[in-house]
């Protein structure tokens, strides 16, 4: 979110965009019911995906070359990629879909968590991707936190008998992540746009400060 009197490279609606895959998929997880490891591929691609095209897409019309076009370029590929495989192979099981959520998620966390300690005091949006680097690079700890095979049985306040299993945890998880990342998000966005006139409105992409 916004803080000092610095610019960012980053334009207002860059954020936002990259939250409403996060928020109508975080809608998605929360009213279904079946928490399998198939609906974790499926939303987990599709946010992947379209969220990965969208730095991608941001960074390359940046007009500097430096390093912050750089990391959100190769942030935007993995992200893509990992989204691809995900939709490419809906039947790899839960040890797969851990595996490959793991990967994606401390990669592109460790990515965003160095370009905003790189830009602190320098943009804007430094304090934005310290936080959503943090976040993502802590839900894959949380994924790998969970064992496997973990399964419990229980009943619910109707009497129900049911049963929390890893994927019931590991896709929950995501969800909630994806509710914490478009929320912030959201607030990101609007703070760069409502930012006050007398720190300079965000630069356009052909006038972003080089990096």
């Amino acid at each position: 979110m916004y803080t000092g009197n610095v610019e960012s490279v980053t334009p207002w609606y860059v954020p936002v965009a990259r939250a409403v895959p996060a928020l109508a998929l975080a809608v998605v997880i929360t009213f279904t019911a079946d928490h399998s490891a198939a609906l974790g591929y499926l939303t987990f691609g599709i946010f992947a995906v379209i969220a990965g095209a969208i730095l991608a897409a941001s960074a390359l019309r940046l007009a500097s070359r430096g390093v912050t076009r750089t990391v959100t370029l190769a942030q935007g590929l993995i992200t893509v990629l990992a989204g691809v495989v995900s939709l490419a192979l809906p039947g790899g099981g839960l040890p797969f879909f851990v595996f490959l959520l793991t990967a994606f998620a401390a990669i592109t966390g460790m990515l965003e968590l160095y370009l905003g300690l790189r830009s602190r005091g320098r943009d804007r949006s430094a304090r934005d991707w310290i936080f959503i680097g943090a976040l993502t690079a802590l839900l894959a700890v949380a994924v790998l936190l969970v064992p496997p095979e973990f399964q419990q049985a229980f009943s619910g306040p109707d009497g129900v008998a049911r049963e929390l299993t890893a994927s019931v945890i590991i896709v929950g998880a995501l969800g909630a992540y994806w509710a914490i990342f478009g929320v912030f998000l959201v607030i990101a966005g609007l703070s760069l746009k409502w930012a006050p006139a007398d720190s300079a409105a965000a630069p356009s992409v052909s006038g972003a400060v080089p990096r």
